[in-house]
């Protein structure tokens, strides 16, 4: 069992890696004006846990044969994976100001002929689960243990071709494939759940075979847990974590805002989140410090 103050340690680093995950997604937001930091900001913690914790991959060998896969369906949400893979230490911190621009390897949708790190070309919704199908079975056929991770949005359950997936997913008992879905029920054309209802989702997902977990996913301690036990689930089946976020997840005012699929960030407001992040940030590090 894990000592209280190793615990402690670890959440420490983990609430500083979700930290530093958000703020280099409004870094990269402030250089272009604009990008899809509502969704970085509410997918961090669950990133932070992803690349500080459980996934298996070597930053200078991002094609290493033994790394666990991870999956971006979801490719808009391509910010918030620059974020975790530049605090992986894949992406150097020099490219950061590149975002968006023209030759840069961080491009505004992700592509996996340009980004170290970047398994699929998202952005056609629906397709990541799919993929992440064909290479559990890839893997597992070379009797290769990696893990195969497909990060997904609540919109893309609108899509057939998900659940198709999710039932070839079960029959084929891929226990070396979990599926996080980002449940912050907003999409291009409104609430996730008015423009096609999905719950009950986790009853969904158990009806389909898999094993399924459902948290909020700004809770990184409960985050942390979830991913271990998806990893050590002892029976031959897919795994989902179903992850409830808060679109601005971090930045009270955005938080706040009118939600919509893109949040608007004035010229002045990015520098004014970055403060608002470092202020809490500074705080949680003085109260750990005062704890241990």
């Amino acid at each position: 069992m894990e000592h209280e103050s190793d615990h402690q340690r670890r959440m420490a680093a983990l609430r500083g890696a979700a930290y530093r995950i958000r703020r280099y997604a409004l870094r990269m937001g402030e250089v272009q004006g604009q990008g899809y930091v509502g969704q970085a900001l509410g997918m961090a913690d669950i990133l932070a846990v992803a690349y500080r914790h459980a996934l298996n991959y070597r930053p200078d060998e991002p094609e290493w044969e033994g790394r666990d896969r991870f999956l971006l369906s979801h490719g808009h949400y391509a910010i918030a994976l620059y974020a975790a893979l530049l605090e992986a230490g894949v992406i150097p911190e020099a490219e950061l100001d590149t975002y968006g621009s023209d030759d840069s390897r961080l491009p505004m949708s992700g592509m996996a002929t340009y980004t170290p790190g970047m398994e699929m070309s998202g952005g056609s919704l629906g397709q990541g689960l799919t993929i992440a199908v064909g290479m559990a079975l890839g893997l597992r056929q070379k009797k290769n243990p990696a893990f195969v991770y497909n990060s997904m949005s609540d919109g893309e359950l609108d899509e057939g071709a998900t659940w198709e997936a999710a039932m070839s997913a079960a029959h084929h008992q891929l226990g070396n494939l979990i599926t996080l879905v980002d449940v912050n029920n907003q999409q291009a054309d409104g609430p996730s759940g008015k423009v096609l209802g999905f719950e009950p989702l986790a009853d969904k997902w158990i009806a389909f075979g898999w094993y399924v977990q459902r948290v909020d996913g700004n809770d990184i301690e409960a985050v942390l847990a979830a991913f271990d036990a998806a990893r050590s689930h002892p029976l031959p089946q897919p795994r989902v974590i179903l992850c409830d976020t808060l679109m601005g997840s971090g930045v009270p005012f955005l938080e706040e805002r009118d939600k919509n699929h893109f949040i608007r960030v004035e010229a002045d407001e990015w520098q004014q989140a970055i403060a608002i992040l470092d202020a809490e940030h500074t705080g949680d590090t003085q109260h750990a410090g005062d704890t241990q």
